[in-house]
């Protein structure tokens, strides 16, 4: 059995390894490192594959977040909701922007932010809301669009570990996660399940003029040059890993699909067992499984991740401090907020390995030696 891995990229180059290489050469040959025709290349295949008028590719996702809210032209001291339970780009950026995170409460099943929360939340300071499609599962973003609207909200769509990811909405029409909102952001982070070679990312929108700014804002502010017209940054993808991204669009379905096998695979291993959660999929998405993520109860879950350790089988805590727990966050609050039920998760969740190469033998020594632990306690 080949040794287990809590993402595999090395098998996964090995199969698109001349496609790859082929891409990544024409670029070097070319010469055309910074806006050569594979980012090009890459935000019009993105486009039509997310169904999306605007892709603006940048440098990596957290710059895709911080962009997103500069475009919106917010001013210190808005009000921007958002959960606590996810990575801390979602945040920190607001924070950067010397905007006001307002933390929310996540629901218990998806992990995704409550929309009854959201509303909850809102006071005449705010502006924004950015909800994580977390662990590859949509937040339920027709409910979300429905409070933004009756609000005047702008919404920014963390997409970071859901790309490819379908949503269904109730008049029958399937959208693409990262395109509902006023603005979508991505990642494409090597780990993620479209991942680049390096640092990338992108940001995505229907909206003409948001584009505009959108693209100023990643290109210092310009939209002729050395004609600065708004305070921007510099986030650009580069050429070479556009270039891995248009090989590894082609297979994001198809990767998709392996990840689904793997879950499968796990839910039937896992299902029904008193002391698991397997992953919820919620009736109006397609979970894309960027993490396998199981919620246990009566289990040391520390002990289990060492356990696993010991056996060769990598596991993750995906997130052991939420973000309103972070010292960062002192300034604005953070430790005025009562969360019950992020803090509940964060004390229960460890997630398996999950990628695009995992091998039936491979999960059933995944699965039996969880069980094993388990079985124990």
């Amino acid at each position: 059995m080949q040794p287990i891995q809590m993402v595999d990229l090395k098998q996964q180059y090995a199969k698109i390894k001349t496609e790859v290489d082929t891409a990544m050469q024409e670029v070097i040959s070319s010469a055309a490192f910074i806006h050569g025709k594979a980012v090009q290349d890459f935000a019009a295949g993105l486009s039509k594959y997310l169904g999306v008028k605007h892709v603006i590719p940048c440098a990596n996702g957290t710059d895709a977040l911080q962009i997103a809210l500069m475009a919106l032209n917010l001013q210190p001291g808005d009000e921007v909701i958002t959960p606590s339970f996810t990575f801390i780009a979602t945040t920190e950026v607001i924070a950067l922007l010397q905007l006001q995170p307002v933390f929310v409460e996540v629901d218990p099943k998806t992990f995704c932010i409550d929309p009854v929360a959201i509303e909850k939340a809102i006071t005449p300071k705010t502006k924004a809301i950015v909800p994580v499609h977390l662990y590859g599962q949509a937040a339920n973003m027709e409910a979300i669009m429905e409070v933004a609207r009756r609000y005047n909200l702008y919404v920014i769509e963390d997409n970071a570990q859901a790309i490819g990811g379908d949503i269904q909405l109730s008049n029958g029409a399937t959208k693409k996660t990262g395109t509902l909102g006023t603005i979508g952001t991505t990642s494409f982070f090597p780990s993620k399940n479209l991942g680049c070679f390096g640092d990338g990312g992108a940001i995505f929108t229907d909206d003409d003029q948001l584009a505009e700014a959108l693209k100023m804002i990643a290109n210092h502010g310009q939209a002729k040059r050395y004609y600065h017209d708004r305070v921007g940054c510099n986030s650009r993808l580069d050429t070479v890993q556009a270039a891995v991204l248009n090989v590894k669009l082609q297979y994001l379905d198809e990767y998709i699909a392996a990840r689904r096998r793997a879950a499968d695979f796990y839910d039937q291993a896992f299902g029904g067992h008193a002391k698991i959660t397997v992953p919820y999929r919620a009736p109006y998405c397609n979970h894309v499984f960027h993490q396998y993520t199981l919620l246990l109860e009566g289990v040391n879950r520390d002990e289990l991740h060492q356990f696993l350790a010991g056996h060769g089988v990598p596991s993750m805590i995906y997130y052991p401090v939420p973000a309103h727990r972070q010292k960062m966050f002192d300034a604005f609050g953070g430790s005025k907020y009562e969360l019950k039920t992020t803090d509940w998760l964060t004390e229960r969740v460890l997630s398996l390995p999950m990628h695009t190469e995992l091998s039936n033998e491979q999960l059933q020594f995944i699965t039996g030696k969880v069980l094993e632990f388990i079985n124990k306690q």
